[in-house]
């Protein structure tokens, strides 16, 4: 994975449902050979601001914790106060302390609250930026759109992570 040149794409919708479709949509475009996400998931912000992982998937893994670490993975990327939060392990957090110090160096430009306002959903992928714009445009009911480039060692080092102490960073994410 480190030699990929990977990016963060989001979209950000006004409903859960909306979201929903077009993760939808983007897997079956993935399934089709369209394109690969490396993963992927549906965000939802409630009102009171409280942020639940509603779907989520990792293309190199099944099912069961991986998934879990997948998601974790590409919140953590998207948005690592968020991860921190639910976060378990001085690896996890570590890690996530130089994502956040790369992002902040690199005026990385993804805002939580903008793309994950309260009461709005949003789609976050991780993709080889070959595919970037595909996936993109995959995601045509969203209000807003934005890819990123992110570096691909950093989401290696936080999928690592975030496997060694996999079951309590899932539990924290989907409760």
């Amino acid at each position: 994975m480190g030699s990929k040149n990977l990016a963060l794409v989001v979209g950000s919708y006004g409903t859960e449902a909306a979201a929903s479709e077009d993760y939808d949509a983007l897997r079956s475009g993935q399934d089709s050979g369209g394109y690969e996400i490396v993963g992927a998931v549906v965000l939802s912000r409630s009102e009171d601001g409280k942020v639940q992982v509603k779907e989520h998937g990792d293309k190199s893994v099944g099912h069961g914790a991986a998934w879990g670490a997948g998601a974790g993975a590409v919140l953590g990327l998207f948005a690592p106060p968020l991860l921190a939060a639910t976060a378990v392990g001085a690896g996890v957090g570590a890690i996530l302390g130089k994502i956040r110090k790369n992002h902040e160096e690199k005026q990385f430009g993804v805002d939580v609250d903008e793309y994950l306002a309260p009461g709005t959903s949003a789609v976050v992928a991780v993709v080889d930026d070959k595919w970037a714009d595909r996936v993109e445009e995959a995601l045509d009911r969203a209000d807003k759109r934005i890819s990123k480039a992110i570096d691909s060692n950093d989401y290696e080092r936080l999928r690592k992570a975030i496997e060694e102490s996999a079951d309590d960073v899932i539990e924290q994410i989907n409760s």
